[in-house]
Order: C-alpha cells, then structure tokens, then sequence
C-alpha cells in the first residue's frame, strides 16, 4: 500500500532548528518520488515494535531531502532480493535499505553519494563462547551463520570468513535480514554479519541476547539507488551535501544511534 510521507509523519520536529537550503538546492516543484525499501534494517528503516510505523534513519533523511527539494515521497515495500532489479526495470524511482555502494551494482543501477559509512561486524548470542573472531568461526565446521544472498555480509562471510566458495553449506541463505537475525537467536545458526549501524541496534534491543564480537571486517558505504541515468542523483547529491554541510546529518545520526533505543 503507498503512503505519502510528510515531515511531521515521521515525528522531525527534533531537528526543525536546523536551518534548510534556502533555494539554493534543485526544486523538483513536487515531483512525486516513489521509494521502495524493505523495512527490515533498523535504526536505517524499520516497523517499530508496538506502534507499527515504518520510521528509522533513513525515512528522516528522505523527509528532509524532499522538504529542501520539493519533492512528495510515496514509499512502497519490496524484499531486498527484488529491490535492485525492480529499480534497475524503472518499477520505483529510488530505493533505501542501507545499500553498500559497490562497483558492481553500479553496474544495474545508480547511487547517490554516500549518505554514511558503516563497519561490519559478527554478532552472535550473548552467552557465545565458542569462538571469538572470524579465524576461530571458520576453524569450527559445525558452526553456521546466515545471510541474505547478494548482500554485503553474504560475500564478506564467503570471501573474508570462510573459503571463498559461495555455495558453502556453512551459509544458511534467509530472505530478510531479519530472519537471519531470528535463526541466530534461537540458535539455529552461530553468527550473522552485518554493518555497525544495524548490528548496535539489534544488540542494545536485545536485553543481552546478542553482542558483538572480534575485529571489524571493513568499512562500507550507504547511498540510495535509482534507474541508471534517473536525473534524480544530482538533487539528491545535492541535499545530502547540504545536510553534511549544517549538521542535519549529525543530528540524525546523534537521535538514532545515540538517543533512540528499538523497542523502548
């Protein structure tokens, strides 16, 4: 079902002191911008736990961008599996689920600038003592962990964990990311990757249940994506520049990763 999304939707008023672009940022003239995103990487996107609002990080910067551009935002839910062909086909004019930025994806679609830089990490289960970084997981072959296919943390855990070989049995392929966070938590996998920004969600929601673990496994860059040679890029870049530039971006990342706590 579309949704309009307006600024007040989205509870934005915590950051209405910071200044906006004032018209020196391209005016779409309230353009419709139909966005597709899966709702399952929060503090980025989520539905809350007990409200049912889709909210997050990322539904906060889009609200901002289409306020300084003068676009109208209309959101619509897809699996991530399908997200990066349905916007390559044109179906959406832009999608958003914390999406790395990587040569090839450019390949099917365009991205904004980054809006974000992440690290990967492993999470486990909070009593986890089997292993405690990424040499003693591959060491162990009865341990598992889980990824959604064509991810980030797919093809970390493949090339960076274990032996390069995508089709390990070690790998247990889920849907959604929050599936593999759910087989990790009853125990049906070990260990699930994911970048910093999720992974610090999911473990201060979890009340103990799950922590971090070893070394970093890299950092990665977020940006949205549209069909190749959308002339939405140049707006978009445009806003995201601008709320680097007077601190809207600070703030949004103070209130998700700092203040917001998922669930309570």
């Amino acid at each position: 079902m579309k949704r309009a999304i307006t600024l007040a939707a989205f509870g934005f008023a915590a950051l209405a002191n910071i200044a906006s672009a004032g018209g020196h940022l391209p005016n779409l003239e309230g353009r419709e911008v139909v966005v597709v995103t899966e709702n399952a990487y929060p503090p980025l996107q989520f539905v809350e736990p007990g409200t049912g609002n889709a909210i997050g990080w990322e539904y906060d910067a889009v609200a901002e961008i289409a306020k300084r551009i003068n676009a109208t935002i209309t959101y619509e839910n897809i699996s991530w599996d399908a997200m990066i062909p349905a916007v390559s086909s044109g179906q959406f004019d832009m999608g958003m689920t914390g999406i790395t930025i990587r040569e090839d994806r450019k390949e099917k679609v365009d991205f904004s600038d980054k809006y974000m830089t992440s690290e990967m990490v492993m999470m486990v289960r909070g009593d986890e003592e089997r292993f405690s970084d990424a040499k003693s997981f591959a060491a162990n072959d009865d341990l598992l962990m889980a990824a959604q296919p064509g991810t980030t943390p797919f093809y970390v855990g493949v090339y960076d964990v274990l032996d390069g070989n995508e089709a390990n049995p070690r790998i247990q392929l889920m849907e959604t990311f929050g599936a593999t966070v759910q087989a990790l938590r009853t125990g049906d996998v070990d260990l699930v990757l994911t970048d910093g920004t999720a992974g610090n969600g999911y473990v201060d929601a979890s009340d103990g249940g799950l922590k971090i673990i070893g070394e970093k496994l890299g950092t990665e860059d977020f940006g949205f994506i549209f069909p190749k040679g959308s002339d939405l890029v140049e707006a978009m870049n445009a806003a995201i520049a601008d709320m680097t530039a007077d601190g809207t971006i600070e703030a949004l990342n103070k209130k998700w990763f700092l203040d917001y706590k998922l669930g309570g």
